[in-house]
């Protein structure tokens, strides 16, 4: 739905028919969705042109293909050069075709409540924010299929995204959200990002709700009808959904950094659900990608089974407290790294993405962006003390070093 989606669109159908493919057009949907009509309807492949939560300038194309296992996303290591060398030196063409698909949200909201076993749910009243982008197509069909009071703010598609850029992990595109949500008295806030795949909570009190949390309460739900399964979750905060995932009788396997990797380390493990930082969920049952109508109702069916408001939910599953990501620009990455590494060399350290350092009783991690030039900082503890003086320690030492 951004301003030059429909011109590049227009060309790579055209291009794809030349190459000879029978092109589905399914029209302007969120990732989601892409990814569920892929994998659902046994799809071949598929092309979505976006760029995500990123500035309303940009724009840019996803690309998968089908597999027996599910979706793979097509990357650097899966077949991005293949697909640039056919693009330079040319490939033969013959005659494909287009055809329309439509109403696919329809199959998508009946496959997430099959996910989470067509759940009972209280009449909540529900604030949302998509920022005139895509999460307002599944957020609206969902709401009428559930009960719910949904009070939309900025639901019209909006290439030039008037309200604010739609990418909730800044979290002062937030601030209109969680203000409405305590005017209304509503019992939850939904913030998912531009194109849908990406999705943050807001607490009945105007919090947001850290993704590890959401990981860890969804994960239980889903090893409740999945016994011993595997749940995945990134580097960056692991200590939560660590402990109720062995708390609920699961295994767990801790991911690099990226919507990506993480599908494929599910292709790799079968995991059931994985869960990342930064509010990508990912369901064994949509391919491996990301699908979050699964999420809102998981959350909305514990609140309701549970009869307790979404906060009290949420800190009887914390069992660790975060900073939040810090981000360095920095020209010397790789220097910082091997000082922080030698300054707490006596924690156990992981070099699965960047580095990661754990003790008893707290944890960071270093990394650089996959998507810009900066070097991401997260550090965890099991207690508020902890979590303030670490913070501040690692805060203090990056600077003293960065150039």
């Amino acid at each position: 739905m951004r301003i030059s989606s429909p011109s590049l669109t227009k060309e790579a159908i055209q291009n794809l028919v030349k190459l000879g493919a029978h092109v589905i057009d399914v029209g302007i949907v969120s990732t989601p969705t892409f990814y569920f009509s892929v994998h659902h309807y046994g799809y071949d492949g598929g092309i979505q042109i976006t760029a995500s939560h990123n500035p309303k300038e940009w724009n840019g194309i996803k690309i998968v293909k089908n597999s027996s296992e599910g979706l793979i996303k097509i990357g650097k290591p899966t077949g991005m050069e293949d697909i640039k060398r056919m693009a330079l030196t040319g490939e033969s063409q013959e005659s494909g075709t287009v055809t329309q698909k439509k109403e696919i949200l329809e199959d998508e909201i009946e496959n997430a409540l099959k996910i989470s076993n067509y759940p009972k749910i209280n009449k909540y009243k529900i604030v949302a924010d998509p920022a005139n982008a895509m999460g307002s197509q599944y957020i609206e069909a969902l709401f009428k299929k559930i009960p719910g009071d949904l009070i939309r703010m900025n639901f019209e598609l909006d290439g030039t995204f008037p309200a604010h850029q739609p990418d909730p992990l800044q979290h002062e595109t937030l601030v209109d959200l969680k203000k409405r949500v305590v005017l209304e008295k509503a019992d939850v806030g939904l913030a998912p990002d531009g194109d849908g795949d990406r999705l943050f909570f807001i607490d009945e009190k105007g919090n947001v709700i850290p993704p590890s949390i959401i990981t860890a309460l969804v994960g239980r739900e889903m090893l409740k009808n999945h016994p011993g399964e595997t749940v995945l979750f990134d580097i960056r905060y692991i200590l939560t959904p660590q402990k109720i995932v062995e708390e609920s009788g699961g295994k767990s396997v801790i991911t690099k950094v990226g919507h990506t990797f993480i599908t494929q380390k599910m292709h790799e493990t079968r995991a059931i659900f994985a869960g990342e930082s930064s509010g990508h969920y990912f369901f064994r049952e949509t391919g491996n990608a990301e699908s979050q109508i699964p999420i809102i109702l998981t959350v909305l069916k514990v609140m309701t089974e549970e009869g307790k408001r979404i906060s009290e939910i949420v800190e009887e599953l914390r069992r660790s407290f975060e900073s939040g990501e810090i981000n360095f620009k920095v020209s010397n990455a790789q220097e910082i790294m091997s000082a922080v590494g030698e300054k707490y060399k006596d924690g156990e350290l992981s070099t699965l993405d960047g580095i990661a350092i754990s003790y008893p009783d707290w944890r960071l991690s270093i990394r650089t962006s996959n998507t810009e030039p900066l070097m991401r900082v997260n550090v965890e503890a099991l207690t508020k003390d902890v979590i303030e003086e670490k913070k501040d320690q690692v805060i203090n030492l990056i600077q003293s070093l960065a150039k």
